[in-house]
């Protein structure tokens, strides 16, 4: 490992590397004050003093429901795509190749004329299949039918690690089946639910009758899949549930499914997907399992043919004929989010092409945009903030030397994934077709369900990503116990080329920070250094963890999103320790690793430091997207990604003179001390 006084250098080493191969980029200012509003003070309201300007000079696009330094490179790195787009559908491909099947997946998803004259006939036979069913039993050999194609429906089915023998792959069953994105929005008796339920009933129903059904038929069938969607949601765990990894963790042989859930054939599921006798299988939530058999036996066949042809219409919909995706985009983007308008055709076929053969594309773009050395010294910068975790470990008064030790080793055994996978998945068996966008959609999700299935049963692949190279993201996978971060990610506001070491150190430095906190925050701590489900901690240490991280809860509770509706300390708990974490380690790392004393522009390199984590946070959100993310997001809100850990952290009141009564002020014995 490298020593921290080489840091600087390599810091900009490798984003000079980046950058200098982004064609699109344009240089930008760090830390502009024209992105802030220095008429309020730091001491008042951090993210309004950091980000007020942006959000000024940065409205909300009609077509987003969020706005945010994120979205905003998002928005970058999609035209970086469409750069390569518009070089692959340029040039002549061999039959077969991958720049034939990106070619001809994109250039039918923009033929908007075709489409139109095919209308609904792409999805016709599959309708007419469900309406030609007679029995319960004919309806179950759909639901297996359609799992393995990869049109899933009442359920999830699919192969990932076992939480607890994290090296080998099982199948894994899980509740699924609703048309609206959280079980909460059947359930719950608020305004804004009762408003989404009936607003959802209308668009099933509008959405029938452009696919050509009566409308006194279009009508009822709502009703009833609004019925048999709310049985699903009753019988379903809530997001706070799931997110305990013990909860999920029910695993059980075919035999023992089938005495969980006996009107259902499991048997033909499992013969049908290649696993007959499976004997190993997660289930979940066997309490939804459980109501699935129950509902093939008092369910009418006519209630599920209207389900069935439902998730045909609702899952085809954004391919299909103008009629259908504005009415879905009325629904899911106007209505739920509060999108004024939607996203261009260009950018939405895009992203379900590089959806579809993401590697494909994303090998296009690191060969573009990414040079291969940016990983190595990538690793470097990972490396220095792993000792900066473990230092602050070291000097943990809450923890025993026991756990110590033990987080030391999970700590080290932590593996970084930068940039890009260093084998691209193998497209071969995928076939692109120039019949119509939605049949090509159709393969691409039949393709996605073999390779998945084609893991269970075998060792987990562990140079597998989970995330395509353009994917502005980064992730902490515990069953790994790693850590990954696309290409994509590196560009700005994360890294500027010309930038301090406090401002790289405060962007990248703290996301870098914040994915290596998931493996300690209040559901990856579960997991031991293997990425198995295992207790290492002492019950003393947990304890005090747990007494900790309600500090944070509690902070977060008393945040109120919009009006009278309050954020979510429970839900969001994960993200907030990460960040929190993040901001710590980096901060240390920082201190470790640099000599920048020198203030730029008037701020200290502290309060650059802190200016760059803020600006990332930077954001204007719709109403409606704030009480939609505020339900169903594991993340806070921007503005309390700024608010919330800063407000703990003594080195940011010292940096910009907080003091006892500002509002960005917690005394010691108010604050969440964790990592």
């Amino acid at each position: 490992m490298k020593k921290f006084q080489i840091l600087s250098f390599m810091l900009l080493v490798l984003f000079a590397m980046a950058l200098n191969s982004c064609k699109t980029a344009e240089k930008q200012k760090a830390i502009d004050q024209i992105d802030m509003d220095l008429t309020v003070s730091p001491a008042d309201d951090f993210d309004q003093y950091a980000n007020g300007g942006w959000k000024v000079n940065n409205p909300l696009p009609d077509d987003k429901s969020r706005f945010g330094s994120f979205d905003k490179l998002r928005d970058e790195a999609e035209e970086q795509l469409q750069l390569l787009f518009d070089k692959i559908v340029a040039e002549t491909h061999e039959p077969g190749s991958n720049g034939q099947k990106i070619a001809d997946f994109y250039l039918l998803g923009m033929d908007s004329v075709t489409i139109e004259k095919q209308g609904i006939e792409p999805i016709r036979a599959l309708l007419d299949e469900i309406e030609a069913s007679t029995s319960i039993d004919q309806v179950q050999q759909l639901i297996i039918k359609g799992h393995f194609a990869g049109r899933s429906s009442l359920f999830s089915f699919y192969g990932s690690a076992d939480k607890q023998n994290s090296d080998w792959v099982i199948a894994q069953l899980s509740q699924g089946g609703l048309g609206l994105s959280d079980r909460d929005y059947y359930t719950s008796q608020d305004a804004r639910s009762q408003e989404i339920r009936d607003e959802y009933v209308a668009h099933i129903s509008k959405m029938f009758v452009l696919c050509a059904y009566d409308e006194n038929i279009a009508r009822e069938s709502a009703q009833k899949i609004m019925a048999l969607e709310t049985r699903l949601a009753e019988a379903s765990m809530t997001r706070l549930e799931r997110r305990d990894p013990h909860a999920t963790y029910n695993k059980m042989n075919l035999m023992t499914l089938a005495e969980l859930s006996p009107a259902f054939d499991w048997d033909g599921f499992f013969t049908t997907m290649g696993f007959p006798g499976q004997e190993e299988i997660n289930v979940g939530m066997p309490e939804f399992f459980k109501e699935i058999s129950q509902m093939m036996l008092d369910v009418p066949l006519e209630d599920w043919q209207a389900y069935l042809s439902w998730n045909v219409i609702n899952g085809a919909a954004p391919y299909l004929n103008a009629a259908l995706v504005n009415q879905d985009f009325q629904f899911y983007g106007k209505i739920m989010k509060g999108q004024e308008q939607d996203r261009d055709r260009w950018k939405r076929v895009q992203g379900t092409t590089s959806s579809a053969l993401s590697e494909a594309i994303g090998q296009l773009y690191v060969a573009e945009y990414f040079p291969p050395e940016a990983k190595e010294r990538m690793i470097d910068l990972v490396e220095n903030l792993r000792v900066a975790l473990g230092m602050r470990i070291d000097q943990l008064e809450w923890m025993s030397a026991e756990t110590k030790v033990k987080a030391h080793e999970k700590l080290a055994t932590i593996n970084v994934k930068i940039g890009y996978p260093d084998k691209w998945r193998d497209y071969s068996e995928l076939d692109i077709q120039r019949d119509s966008y939605y049949a090509n959609v159709l393969r691409s999700r039949a393709f996605a369900a073999a390779y998945n299935r084609n893991k269970i049963n075998k060792p987990v692949d562990q140079s597998e990503w989970y995330m395509p190279p353009q994917m502005v993201n980064a992730y902490y996978s515990p069953s790994m116990n790693e850590i990954a971060f696309p290409a994509a990610i590196l560009q700005p506001p994360f890294f500027y080329l010309d930038a301090d070491d406090a401002v790289n150190y405060g962007a990248i430095g703290v996301v870098i920070g914040h994915e290596i906190t998931h493996g300690f925050d209040d559901q990856g701590r579960k997991y031991d250094k293997e990425g198995n489900l295992n207790d290492w901690w002492t019950a003393e240490d947990g304890e005090r963890f747990n007494e900790r991280a309600q500090v944070l809860i509690d902070q977060y509770n008393e945040f109120m999103v919009l009006d009278t509706i309050p954020a979510d300390g429970k839900l969001t708990l994960g993200e907030n320790i990460a960040d929190l974490g993040g901001l710590n380690i980096a901060l240390t790392a920082f201190r470790n690793g640099s000599n920048q004393q020198e203030s730029i522009d008037g701020f200290t390199p502290e309060q650059r430091f802190f200016l760059a984590y803020a600006h990332l946070w930077a954001s204007n959100v719709r109403d409606k997207e704030i009480q939609r993310l505020t339900r169903e997001d594991v993340h806070s809100l921007g503005r309390f990604r700024v608010l919330g850990p800063l407000r703990n952290m003594p080195e940011f009141h010292a940096a910009f003179d907080v003091k006892e009564g500002d509002y960005m002020y917690l005394a010691p014995k108010e604050r969440a001390i964790i990592w």
